[in-house]
């Protein structure tokens, strides 16, 4: 009995102990869950906060940028601005110098006049029919000399010219290139040739298209040396060449400059972009 006894009571310690081991286990499991659920609870408090601060960071690199386009905006805005002043000096210059223009538009106008002057004789002539015969030939080669006269209209020459310059007023550049090359194919030995050529030029310079507006500076000095815009069109050469880094070429232009037009205003402008040319050539 006694030993049924023992080996009862070490299968039953077994029996329980093999109960208690599992319960142990599941105590410690769910005690690690639980300090896991802290931790990630722990960590989403993190991960929320890192979260808000970059929703911060984007918001303010969104306003960043918002105030960089805004600035390149205003940027835009004031080199439109300096143009347009460049543009309008030039055309009130322009305008000084089209009442020459126009006074030799003018003059044309008058040789109108001087056929009207060669009809009054035929009205005096009527005074005398010998004179009237002798006058009657002389008429002729005026009325002869006349079709080939109005072959350019004053009228029209100008016109043509206001129209191009109006679309480079109204910054219509490419527009304006246009008008002022079918004005240049029109009225090639017009008065106003000198100045479509420099207008030309410059409508190609303020869309950057150097070479082409270097082309046309350098054809206005090489067909009216003498022109008011000479001056001009050799200062805007002299851009043109410090604008394709052409550096020698221009150093060499806007010296010229100065030294054919001391104390002009395109002398000034001329050795404001020699400083910059050294320093560029830094």
């Amino acid at each position: 009995m006694s030993n049924m006894s023992t080996r009862f009571l070490c299968a039953a310690l077994v029996a329980i102990a093999a109960f208690a081991a599992p319960a142990h286990a599941q105590r410690e499991s769910l005690a690690e869950r639980v300090a896991r659920l802290e931790q990630q609870q722990g960590g989403g408090q993190g991960s929320v906060e890192l979260v808000n601060q970059i929703n911060a960071l984007q918001s303010q690199m969104q306003q960043l940028q918002g105030q960089n386009e805004e600035l390149k905006h205003q940027l835009e805005q004031l080199k439109q601005q300096v143009r347009d002043q460049a543009i309008d000096a030039d055309s009130r210059l322009s305008k000084l110098e089209g009442k020459p223009a126009g006074s030799g538009s003018g003059t044309v106008a008058p040789g109108t006049t001087a056929n009207t002057n060669v009809a009054p004789p035929d009205v005096q002539l009527g005074g005398g029919a010998t004179t009237a015969s002798n006058n009657n030939t002389a008429p002729p080669p005026a009325a002869q000399q006349a079709p080939s006269a109005p072959s350019v209209n004053p009228a029209d020459e100008k016109a043509a010219y206001d129209q191009a310059f109006a679309a480079l007023k109204d910054g219509r550049y490419a527009e304006s290139a246009k008008m002022f090359q079918g004005f240049l194919a029109q009225y090639p030995n017009g008065d106003l040739a000198p100045n479509a050529y420099y207008w030309l030029g410059e409508s190609y310079y303020v869309t950057q298209n150097y070479p082409i507006s270097l082309d046309a500076f350098n054809k206005l000095l090489a067909q009216y040396p003498n022109s008011q815009k000479a001056s001009a069109a050799l200062l805007k050469v002299g851009y043109c060449q410090y604008e394709l880094k052409q550096w020698d070429q221009a150093e060499t232009t806007l010296n010229q400059v100065v030294a054919k037009y001391p104390g002009t205003q395109e002398a000034n402008l001329a050795q404001g972009r020699l400083r910059a040319l050294k320093m560029e050539r830094r």
